[in-house]
């Protein structure tokens, strides 16, 4: 057995949690009508029709990424940013019950495919439409964060306090993670730090503890608050789906996540 096997079972196990949170999602969507459609989302310029258009564009570019993998032919996740941004506007513009069959299909082909993934292939470096590389053992992982919190942007009744425990488990801790890198200078070592500009807004520093998990951890290296709340209720507030309305603590501005 390879040193890889338990992230492969782990990647492998989250395909069903992946089809899940699908089916929650679009049995929500079904409830909708047409006018629900131009409604704002909780992302900025983009209504609930946006939204929908984007996740199942988003399932399509992950099938891209899954065919790199298998077939080791470099497959940008997008052809380019203008057609991803264009697919998601003319996407908009379709009324419910296409929608509903374009989302349905897009995330039954992701699926298909990631369960017909050759156990060999799974390692694969892939790199995602912002140039990072990542095994392709990551991809289920952000489809789940795809489906979850869009499902909440969406805003029609589901909130991070539903989200699964197990994706809250994880997503925080890599939402803190990332802050963290970017409010840490990273210095080479016996390198003096460079003087900083005082126009510069610094990157917060703070400390977040969660209420019913007991998680707690420290962004930056110099804390001057601390925030707390339950864990949902703080991932919510770390990657801006909620105004931390429901957390304690002097809450500092954040950066835009991702």
């Amino acid at each position: 057995m390879t040193s890889d096997a338990p992230e492969l079972s782990e990647h492998l196990s989250l395909l069903g949690t992946v089809d899940t949170a699908t089916a929650r999602l679009l049995g929500a969507v079904e409830k909708l009508t047409d006018d629900d459609l131009p409604g704002p989302s909780l992302c900025a310029g983009w209504t609930r029709a946006h939204v929908l258009a984007h996740l199942a564009r988003n399932a399509d570019s992950l099938v891209n990424l899954l065919l790199w993998a298998r077939t080791g032919i470099e497959t940008p996740q997008y052809a380019s940013q203008f057609l991803r941004d264009s697919d998601i506007e003319m996407g908009a513009r379709r009324p419910l019950a296409e929608q509903i069959d374009d989302l349905r299909a897009a995330s039954d082909r992701w699926l298909a495919l990631a369960r017909a993934m050759p156990a060999d292939r799974w390692p694969t470096p892939v790199r995602t439409r912002t140039g990072k590389e990542l095994p392709a053992t990551a991809i289920p992982w952000l489809r789940l964060r795809e489906a979850e919190i869009h499902h909440v942007d969406l805003d029609i009744g589901y909130r991070p306090a539903d989200w699964p425990e197990e994706f809250v488990a994880r997503l925080l801790p890599e939402v803190v993670h990332g802050l963290d890198r970017a409010a840490t200078p990273s210095l080479p070592p016996g390198a003096k730090p460079m003087t900083s500009d005082p126009s510069e807004p610094k990157p917060p520093s703070f400390t977040v503890t969660t209420t019913d998990t007991g998680y707690t951890a420290t962004i930056g290296t110099s804390p001057t608050t601390e925030v707390t709340g339950p864990a949902a209720a703080v991932a919510a507030w770390l990657i801006g789906r909620s105004d931390g309305a429901d957390l304690t603590g002097d809450l500092p501005a954040l950066p835009d996540w991702l």
